[in-house]
């Protein structure tokens, strides 16, 4: 028998075999795994996601943050005075930051006990002014106080006011005449609604 004879005669299947595995070692398709539409969707999601910052520093004093739509005054109170104030004084200390009109607004406050744990994460250090850790993001100066005073009074036992710790991520109701405590001002930061200035102008109408 001819070596062409061989070739015509021989197994079909060996043969289909062969080429499937070349198939296979060329392309590296074995042990890939196929991506549906969905997670391809949600892949996109989690970069869109990843790409919008949590805090944006302005430039002015102030860090904005994008996704609680909160701004805060960059600077707490132990920066402005050296020492501990108590839950009074911290209301003093907001009142004239607002009459000075701190970056342009007048409407600082102190911050509630959502607004004061939407800054602590553990994943986050900066250091406070005894060396301490903290766990609030490095967009905010070290050297500042661990605490800070918020607007919440105990029910029924006025006397005591709400503060939040940035060391262990806890709060406690503290009697208001604390002196060893600190405040940091934030304000609702809503945005008005963007329009280009064209689109604005094709809304003018004349007579």
């Amino acid at each position: 028998m001819s070596d062409k004879e061989e070739i015509e005669t021989g197994d079909p299947d060996k043969e289909n075999a062969e080429v499937d595995s070349d198939i296979l070692d060329d392309g590296d398709y074995e042990g890939e795994e196929w991506l549906g539409e969905e997670d391809f969707e949600e892949k996109d999601e989690a970069v869109i996601e990843e790409e919008i910052p949590s805090y944006v520093d302005n430039g002015d004093g102030t860090v904005s943050d994008t996704r609680n739509n909160l701004m805060w005054k960059k600077s707490d109170s132990y920066e402005e005075f050296g020492y501990g104030i108590t839950w009074f004084e911290a209301h003093d200390y907001c009142e004239s930051v607002n009459e000075k009109e701190f970056a342009g607004f007048n409407d600082w406050r102190l911050p509630s006990f959502e607004d004061a744990k939407s800054l602590f994460s553990f994943d986050k250090s900066n250091h406070d002014k005894a060396g301490a850790e903290i766990h609030i993001d490095p967009y905010f100066d070290s050297g500042q106080g661990h605490n800070t005073w918020t607007f919440e009074e105990k029910p029924e036992y006025h006397q005591y006011a709400m503060k939040f710790s940035y060391i262990t991520g806890n709060e406690l109701w503290e009697h208001k005449d604390n002196e060893y405590s600190h405040a940091r001002l934030v304000r609702d930061d809503i945005k008005d609604d963007w329009e280009p200035e064209w689109r604005k102008d094709t809304k003018k109408f004349g007579r």
